[in-house]
């Protein structure tokens, strides 16, 4: 299975990272769009089961897990699709999600069947630092590496915290407040990476907030190893649920604007 180690120690740019809600809007288109992102270039990709209560999620995303819910799908399904994913490519895979699911399913057991699945790693969004070790010992027991968030007003004893107890990469959040694509880029982006590649060699891939070619520039630029792009991709699904091949075509176009703008680095 390839690791995030791999991706990082062989790319000359920063990773372009896709985010997708599993079983939007339904298993079978879902699946043809994240291949289809796979195909357009993404070098990682962002899994979200659906959750009916997304705390760190705006309105697009929200929007998202309603509908995938509305269409059946639940932790069950979610591994089928990884795991058909997986047959397609190997491509590492994050789950990005919340705690209820994880506690419910069962913490070890969720982690030994989504690793067995072919899932790299599994962010909990509303699961602190100071929490975390209720998931470290179970993921690394399963061979799962950790992934944690850091925001803009995060301080300088917590980023150190965060990324001692990361071995995946640190999920740089852009801006203060839920995810959502933004017309304008966060002025808090490059110190925020400035200053957590000052204090770890941990990746840094920074989400929240992208939504244009010049955006996954500035971030790449700024030093992130990766580029974290959800809800722009999602707009695109609810845009164009009355033509799945539009939904195809639209993803596959800006995957491929967003890849071929980020610049090599020298």
């Amino acid at each position: 299975m390839k690791t995030y180690k791999q991706v990082f120690s062989e790319l000359k740019r920063a990773a372009l990272i896709p985010f997708f809600v599993i079983g939007d809007p339904d298993f079978d288109t879902s699946l043809k769009i994240v291949k289809a992102a796979i195909d357009a270039g993404a070098d990682i990709l962002e899994l979200g089961i659906p959750f009916s209560d997304p705390i760190a999620d705006g309105p697009t995303i929200q929007k998202a897990d309603i509908r995938s819910l509305k269409s059946g799908i639940n932790v069950q399904k979610a591994l089928k699709f990884i795991r058909k994913l997986k047959d397609y490519k190997d491509i590492p895979i994050g789950l990005l999600m919340y705690y209820n699911l994880v506690y419910q399913y069962g913490i070890e057991n969720f982690f030994t069947d989504f690793q067995q699945a072919g899932v790299n790693s599994v962010l909990v969004a509303d699961l602190s630092i100071d929490d975390a070790d209720e998931i470290i010992a179970p993921a690394a027991s399963a061979g799962l590496d950790t992934v944690f968030m850091v925001t803009p007003n995060t301080n300088t004893q917590r980023m150190k915290l965060i990324a001692s107890k990361t071995t995946g990469f640190i999920y740089a959040v852009s801006l203060l407040g839920v995810t959502g694509s933004r017309e304008k880029l966060s002025d808090m982006v490059e110190t925020l990476v400035g200053k957590l590649k000052g204090l770890t060699r941990v990746p840094v891939c920074v989400g929240f907030g992208i939504s244009r070619a010049e955006h996954a520039v500035m971030v790449a630029s700024a030093g992130a190893d990766g580029v974290i792009i959800g809800s722009k991709i999602v707009q695109l699904i609810e845009e164009n649920l009355d033509s799945r091949e539009k939904i195809l075509s639209e993803i596959s176009s800006f995957l491929t604007s967003v890849k071929n703008s980020i610049p090599l680095r020298s």
